[in-house]
C-alpha cells in the first residue's frame, strides 16, 4: 500500500477574508500569519474559518448577544476595537524605534568622545549641555518633548565604557575582514611605557584592500607587556596577537622597528626570531630614527651643546624667582621671545628649537646674566662673550634647523616609503651643497655668517663631511634600490631594466626576473597608462589603475612595496595619544579599556552603528 502524502498547511495558500472581521471579530496582522482576536488579543494557529468560529462561539458568546450580527452597533464596536488594536501596535513600534534611537545616540556620543580622547564620565556632561541648550533654544511643549527624549539616552560612565568596548570590537571585526582578504601585510612595531610604567607594545598594520581598491593603515593591536621587555617577551606578545587575529607570520611582507636592541638583536631580538618563521620578510630600522642618529655631535660640538643646556637649566630651573625675573626682563627689553625652551631628548625637534630660541635672545641673556651676582652667572656670561664658542653655536643652530626641516618632511601618516627615501636622497644632495657653501658664501648658514663677519666657516667642514658619511652608511645600501623606487613613482622612467629586475628579485624572492623584464617593456609602451599616471598619484595609480590582469607581476610588486611602512611614526603618534588618554587623572584605567580608547582615537574606520543596534537589546536610560 502506497504511503499517503502528508498534508502541508503552508502549501494550501490560505488567505484571510475581510468578512471574518465583522463575523468573528478577528484581524490578520501584517507582520504575522496567525489571526488575532480583537476582543481578547488571542491568536489561532491557522487562517481557517472553522478555527475562528470555534474561538468566537466558545469564548465570546456574550459579545454575540450584546452586539448581534448585522447591526450598526456591532459594526461600530468592531471598528473601534480594530482601531484600538492598530493604534497600540503603532505605539509599540514607535516605542521600540525610540529606544533604538536613544541607544544609537549613546553609541555615537561614545564614538565622538573616543575620537577626542575624552573620559567616559564626560558623556553625562554632554547630556547636561544638550539639556541646557534645549532650555535656551526652545519653548513650550516642544521643549518638554525634546528634553524627555534626551533624558532617555543612556549616558552614565559605566554605559559609556561598555559602548566604547562595543565600538572597539566592531572596529576590530572590520579590520579582520580586510586583513583576511589582503594579499600581503606590513607591520610597524614599537614599545613604550604609559603613565603608570606599564610597558605597552604598539603594532600598526598596512595592507591593500582589493574591494575598496586602496591602501589601508590601522592599529592592529596594543599589548601590555608584563614584567620584562626583552626580545623574547616582545616576540611572544606579537605572536600571541597574530594568532588571536588568525594572521600567518608568512603573510607579513615587511617589518619596521625603532631599532632598539630588543627589536634588532642578532640572536634573541624580535627580528631574528621572526626571520626564523619567515625568512623572506623584509626588516629595517625606522627611517626617521636613522636620520636622527646620523646627526650625532662630535666632542667639541657636544661640549658647546651641553653648556647651552646647562645655561638654560640655570636660568629656568635654579629658582622660580629667577625664572620670573628673566621673563619680566625679556618682556621689558622687547626681546623677540619672552622665555627659553627646555631641551627634551625624546622629542625629535627639541634640540633645534632650543638653539633657535637661544640664538634669537642671546644678547638679552648676556645682559641679564651680567646683572646677576653669582659665580655661575659670570661663567655663563663669559661663554656668551666667547666669539669662538658663539661661532660654533651659530653653526649648530643653522645645521639643526636644516635637520629639523628634514625631520618635519619625514613625519606624517600618509608618507609612503618611497616618499621618505626621496626626501633622504634630496637631503644627501643638499649636504653636498652645504659643504661647498660653508667654504664660500654661507648662503645656507645665516647665523654663522652673522657671527663670522663675512668669513667662511671652514672650521665646520668636517662636521658636514661626517654627516654625509653617516647618511651614506645608513641609506646607500637601503633594501629598496633606486630603480625599484623609481618604478613605484613612475615606471616609464625606468631605463636600466636589468638592474630593475635584479633589485626586484633582491627585495621579493618570488619575482621571476625574465617575466618582469618583459612586463615592464610592455607596460612602458602602453600610452593609455602613461596618460593615467600623469593625472594621479603613484599610490592611486597602483591601487586603482595599475592593470593587475595585464601586468600581474608588476602590480603585485608595487602593491607589496606600497604596503611597507617608512617609519614608526604611527606608533609614536599613538603613544602620544596613549599618554593623553591615560593621564594622572585616569591612572587607574585598565589596559583593556586603554586599548579600546586608543583604537577609537587612531582608527580610520567608522563603526557600523545600524548593525550594532540591530544586534543589541535596547533600553532607555533609567
Amino acid at each position: 500500500m502506497a504511503c499517503s502524502k502528508r498534508r502541508k498547511v503552508d502549501d494550501e495558500n490560505r488567505s484571510f477574508k475581510e468578512e471574518w472581521i465583522q463575523q468573528y471579530a478577528f484581524t490578520l496582522p501584517t507582520t504575522s500569519s496567525k489571526p488575532i482576536c480583537l476582543i481578547c488579543s488571542e491568536t489561532v494557529a491557522l487562517v481557517k474559518s472553522s478555527n475562528l468560529k470555534r474561538h468566537y462561539e466558545t469564548k465570546h458568546s456574550g459579545f454575540e448577544k450584546m452586539y448581534q450580527q448585522g447591526t450598526e452597533e456591532r459594526k461600530n464596536k468592531i471598528n473601534k476595537l480594530k482601531s484600538l488594536y492598530e493604534r497600540s501596535t503603532i505605539v509599540l513600534a514607535s516605542t521600540m524605534t525610540a529606544q533604538e534611537r536613544a541607544v544609537e545616540c549613546s553609541l555615537r556620543i561614545a564614538w565622538i568622545l573616543g575620537k577626542h580622547k575624552k573620559p567616559f564620565a564626560d558623556a553625562e556632561v554632554v547630556k547636561e549641555c544638550m539639556l541646557e541648550t534645549v532650555d535656551t533654544l526652545f519653548d513650550g511643549r516642544q521643549k518638554n518633548e525634546i528634553k524627555d527624549k534626551i533624558k532617555q539616552i543612556p549616558l552614565s560612565d559605566s554605559t559609556s565604557m561598555r559602548r566604547t568596548e562595543l565600538l572597539a570590537n566592531d572596529l576590530m571585526l572590520q579590520l579582520d575582514l580586510g586583513l583576511k582578504e589582503a594579499p600581503c601585510i606590513s607591520l610597524a612595531i614599537d614599545e613604550s611605557t604609559d603613565s603608570t610604567d606599564h610597558a605597552q607594545l604598539m603594532v600598526f598594520v598596512r595592507y591593500y584592500d582589493a574591494r575598496k581598491k586602496e591602501f589601508c593603515q590601522d592599529l592592529l593591536g596594543v599589548t601590555d607587556l608584563k614584567g620584562r621587555t626583552r626580545g623574547e617577551d616582545i616576540y611572544g606578545a606579537l605572536k600571541g596577537m597574530l594568532e588571536s587575529r588568525n594572521i600567518d607570520v608568512k603573510s607579513i611582507f615587511s617589518l619596521t622597528t625603532d631599532g632598539a636592541p630588543a627589536m634588532v638583536g642578532r640572536e634573541k631580538g624580535l627580528v631574528a626570531r621572526l626571520k626564523e618563521d619567515n625568512a623572506d620578510m623584509i626588516t629595517y630600522h625606522c627611517i626617521i630614527h636613522q636620520s636622527v642618529l646620523c646627526a650625532s655631535l662630535g666632542d667639541e660640538y657636544r661640549e658647546v651643546m651641553e653648556t647651552i643646556m646647562k645655561l638654560v637649566n640655570f636660568l629656568r630651573s635654579t629658582s622660580a624667582l629667577q625664572h620670573r625675573l628673566l621673563r619680566t626682563f625679556l618682556t621689558e627689553v622687547n626681546a623677540s621671545h619672552d622665555d627659553l625652551l627646555v631641551h627634551n631628548n625624546v622629542r625629535w625637534l627639541s634640540k633645534g628649537r632650543v638653539l633657535e630660541r637661544f640664538w634669537a635672545i642671546r644678547k638679552e641673556l648676556q645682559t641679564f646674566l651680567e646683572s646677576q651676582n653669582s659665580v655661575k652667572a659670570n661663567a655663563f656670561s663669559d661663554f656668551l662673550k666667547d666669539d669662538k664658542k658663539m661661532e660654533t653655536v651659530g653653526f649648530l643652530t643653522d645645521m639643526m634647523s636644516h635637520l629639523n626641516d628634514l625631520n618635519v618632511k619625514l613625519q606624517g601618516e600618509k608618507h609612503t616609503i618611497f616618499n621618505l627615501i626621496s626626501v633622504i636622497r634630496a637631503f644627501q644632495k643638499k649636504l653636498d651643497l652645504f659643504k661647498t657653501d660653508i667654504q664660500s658664501q654661507l648662503l645656507h648658514f645665516p647665523r654663522l655668517l652673522e657671527q663670522c663677519n663675512d668669513e667662511t666657516g671652514t672650521n665646520h667642514v668636517q662636521f658636514i663631511e661626517n654627516l654625509i658619511n653617516n647618511f651614506k652608511v645608513r641609506f646607500d645600501d637601503f633594501v629598496l634600490g633606486n630603480q625599484l623606487l623609481l618604478f613605484i613613482q613612475n615606471p616609464f622612467l625606468v631605463t636600466d631594466i636589468t638592474e630593475f629586475s635584479d633589485e626586484a628579485k633582491l627585495a621579493c624572492k618570488w619575482v621571476d626576473a625574465a617575466k618582469i623584464q618583459l612586463e615592464i617593456i610592455d607596460f612602458q609602451e602602453n600610452v593609455e597608462l602613461k596618460q593615467i599616471l600623469c593625472d594621479c598619484s603613484p599610490e592611486t595609480f597602483w591601487s586603482k589603475e595599475g592593470s593587475p590582469a595585464n601586468f600581474p607581476t608588476l602590480h603585485r610588486l608595487a602593491v607589496q612595496i606600497l604596503t611597507m611602512f617608512g617609519s614608526t611614526y604611527s606608533c609614536e603618534s599613538a603613544f602620544s595619544t596613549m599618554n593623553f588618554v591615560k593621564n594622572k587623572f585616569r591612572s587607574c584605567m585598565t589596559s583593556e579599556h586603554l586599548h579600546h580608547c586608543i583604537r577609537l582615537a587612531v582608527t580610520k574606520l567608522v563603526p557600523r552603528f545600524s548593525e550594532l543596534i540591530r544586534n543589541k537589546k535596547c533600553n532607555f536610560s533609567h
